[in-house]
């Protein structure tokens, strides 16, 4: 009899601790007692809403860039759709717009031909803002010929280095002499040579080979 009482006992005491165990982290909870979880802050969580937006850059910033023909500019007219447009520079240097028919634009700059934009609507429109963008530079180029895969002109991209502009050549043919590549620049008048060593500019040798290009620049591989 006792013997059964005390397996009774034990199977109670059993039952009692593994009810308790099961029940601990509900009663902890209850308690208010989080258990331990890895936080992620919101703040770090990249969503539609908390992602920094960037402006939009214009296709050149640079308010020294001298406009030249076959460039295309985007001009806009605060509070006049009818005036605000995108034009192409012709050939002759001029565009035209509405009101002002035929305008000088090659050599100057995007600043000075809004300022004579303006100046010429003031005639016709009360208090005029102007906005101009060169949204495509295309009056700036450079020549890659000789051995490479496709030779022919390319837009000059600003702070090009003979080395990039020759990347997008497609590369060189089997019969390129890569250590007597140059370039060749007429500057007031005087043609000037620069040679590159390839090899050595891209090893990190000679870096002062790889100069910046300037429009008209040609790059020759005998």
């Amino acid at each position: 009899m006792k013997k059964a009482l005390y397996l009774s006992a034990a199977i109670c005491l059993g039952l009692f601790s593994t009810t308790a165990i099961a029940q601990g982290p509900a009663q902890n909870s209850i308690k208010g007692e989080s258990p331990k979880i890895t936080k992620i802050e919101s703040s770090k969580i990249l969503t539609a809403e908390n992602i920094p937006s960037q402006p939009a850059k214009p296709a050149t910033e640079d308010s020294n860039y001298s406009i030249g023909p076959e460039d295309v500019l985007t001009i806009d007219v605060w509070k006049e759709p009818e005036i605000s447009r995108t034009v192409p520079v012709r050939r002759d240097g001029k565009i035209s717009l509405p009101l002002l028919n035929d305008l000088q634009a090659a050599g100057l700059t995007p600043t000075q031909l809004s300022a004579e934009i303006v100046g010429r609507l003031r005639a016709t429109v009360i208090n005029p803002h102007v906005t101009v963008i060169v949204t495509q530079m295309s009056s700036q180029r450079i020549y890659i010929l000789g051995q490479v895969t496709r030779g022919g002109a390319y837009p000059l991209v600003p702070n090009m280095t003979a080395v990039q502009a020759l990347s997008i050549a497609g590369g060189f043919t089997p019969f390129a002499k890569l250590k007597k590549i140059y370039v060749t620049r007429t500057e007031n008048g005087e043609n000037k040579i620069f040679p590159i060593n390839y090899k050595d500019v891209i090893k990190g040798h000679n870096s002062q080979q790889n100069i910046l290009l300037k429009p008209g620049d040609t790059i020759v591989v005998p």
